[in-house]
């Protein structure tokens, strides 16, 4: 049994991710902590036209022959520090104080089978991350399977709304069953289309380099392996 769970929360995660979480607290028998770094991202995003440094997403940019994307500072700064810090507060370990020689934490992350080339070892020597649903063989429909059958609602994909790996099925899907972040999608699709902090040239939320509310979206396409280019295993189901 975990002695606790970890919710790092990006201040951006669509209102599906927040109901899960909700239900969560109610259903286990260990606290479940919420952490966020400074403001968050959203905030972050909209700080840096005021001439704040940004912990960018990879946004896509129109540089090069076939356009590139921004560096992705957003998990580390935004999710995998934020975890940290409650970690070694829960250790009881002050800032700038080292941590134990031997291992004292078992970190256990969510990623099943087909995700498999998420799996990483901690960069802590104290913490040791265990991946309990590769141990039982156990792939995303299982996962699905077994969430259904205790009565759970079905659980989507936990990533920022205006998250660039998404694909045109997410996209189209948030479109049609969550208007209120499509919208917000498309306005932080015209907040970063100048440019944001040192990057002065245009950025984009759709690979396509098309603004998000004028995108010809096929939900048949992959647009991206939302999984190939994830994020240290820390965001998704």
């Amino acid at each position: 049994m975990p002695d606790c769970a970890i919710f790092a929360d990006t201040g951006a995660e669509p209102w599906h991710v927040y109901d899960q979480v909700d239900e969560i607290q109610e259903e286990v028998p260990f606290p479940v902590y919420t952490v966020m770094h400074e403001e968050g991202l959203e905030k972050n995003i909209k700080d840096s036209l005021k001439g704040k440094r940004m912990a960018s997403p990879p946004f896509f940019t129109t540089s090069g022959s076939g356009g590139g994307m921004l560096r992705r500072q957003c998990t580390l700064e935004f999710k995998i520090n934020p975890i940290q810090k409650k970690i070694r507060s829960l250790m009881g370990l002050k800032k700038g104080q080292r941590g134990p020689k031997e291992v004292s934490v078992m970190l256990w992350m969510g990623i099943s089978r087909d995700e498999a080339h998420r799996m990483k070892p901690s960069r802590i020597n104290w913490i040791q991350n265990i991946f309990p649903l590769i141990d039982k063989g156990m792939h995303r429909y299982d996962c699905l399977e077994w969430m259904e059958s205790a009565g759970y609602q079905k659980p989507k994909k936990s990533a920022c709304y205006f998250c660039p790996y998404h694909d045109d099925k997410t996209w189209m899907d948030m479109k049609e069953t969550d208007p209120d972040s499509w919208h917000m999608a498309i306005e932080m699709d015209t907040l970063i289309r100048d440019g944001l902090g040192r990057t002065k040239e245009n950025l984009y939320l759709h690979r396509s380099r098309e603004p998000l509310a004028e995108t010809d979206l096929d939900p048949n396409k992959n647009q991206f392996d939302m999984f190939g280019n994830e994020c240290e295993g820390l965001c998704g189901v």
